[in-house]
C-alpha cells in the first residue's frame, strides 16, 4: 500500500476529482453524455485497480494475478454495459441516505487509517479496491431503477473477501466495506425481485 500510494498519489487525486465531478453531474444533470461518461470512468477505474494496483504494485502479494484478472473481468462487464446501455442511471430516491453514506465512504477510509495512528503513505486511500467497491455500490443505489446485477454479484464476492483481509493484512478498515455491503446487496435484490415479480421466470 505504501509503495502504491507513494508512486501514484498525484494520479489518485486526479482520478478522485474526475469522480467527484462526474458524480455531481450525474446527480444534478443526468444527461446521456454524463451517464456514458460515468460508465467510461468506471471502465478506467476498474482497469486502474486491475493493472496499476494489483498487477504492478501488488506484484509481491500472493495471487496478485488472480486479483488483477478479477478486476479486469469487472472492467469488461462495464464495457459491455456501456455498449448495451443496460444500467440506465435513473434515480429512484428510495435509498438516498444509504447511497450518500456509501459515496462518502472512500474519504472515510483514510480518516479511519489516521485514527488508527497510520500516516501517509501507509494509510488506505480513496483509489483502492474496497474504496472503489463502496463508491460503486453507493452510486448504483442512488440510481437503482435498473442496475447490472452481474456487477453487484462480483462486488458482493469482493465484500466477503474483505472479511479475510481484516485478519490477514491487518486492515480493519475493510470492516466498513463488509458491514455496508450486506444491506446494499439485500436492497438490490429486493428491488430486482419487485420489478420482475409479474414475469414468468
Amino acid at each position: 500500500i505504501a509503495y502504491y500510494n507513494s508512486a501514484t498519489w498525484l494520479l489518485q487525486i486526479i482520478v478522485v476529482l474526475i469522480g467527484i465531478v462526474l458524480t455531481a453531474l450525474l446527480i444534478s444533470k443526468p444527461r446521456p453524455w454524463v451517464k456514458m461518461g460515468m460508465k467510461i470512468y468506471m471502465i478506467g477505474l476498474y482497469s486502474w485497480i486491475s493493472i496499476v494496483y494489483y498487477f504492478i504494485y501488488c506484484e509481491e502479494r500472493s495471487y496478485n494475478g488472480v486479483m488483477a484478472m478479477f478486476w479486469g473481468v469487472m472492467a469488461i462487464i462495464w464495457i459491455w454495459d456501456a455498449i448495451t446501455g443496460y444500467t440506465t442511471f435513473e434515480r429512484t430516491h428510495k435509498y438516498d441516505l444509504l447511497s450518500y453514506v456509501l459515496l462518502a465512504m472512500p474519504f472515510i477510509y483514510p480518516m479511519v487509517s489516521l485514527a488508527r495512528g497510520l500516516s501517509f503513505p501507509e494509510m488506505t486511500s480513496p483509489v483502492m479496491p474496497c474504496s472503489v467497491v463502496v463508491f460503486t455500490i453507493g452510486l448504483l443505489l442512488a440510481f437503482s431503477r435498473k442496475v447490472n446485477l452481474l456487477v453487484i454479484l462480483f462486488l458482493c464476492h469482493w465484500a466477503l473477501i474483505a472479511f479475510s483481509k481484516v485478519y490477514v493484512y491487518k486492515i480493519p478498515e475493510d470492516l466498513l466495506l463488509a458491514s455496508a455491503t450486506v444491506p446494499a446487496i439485500y436492497l438490490f435484490f429486493k428491488n430486482y425481485i419487485a420489478r420482475n415479480l409479474h414475469k414468468e421466470t
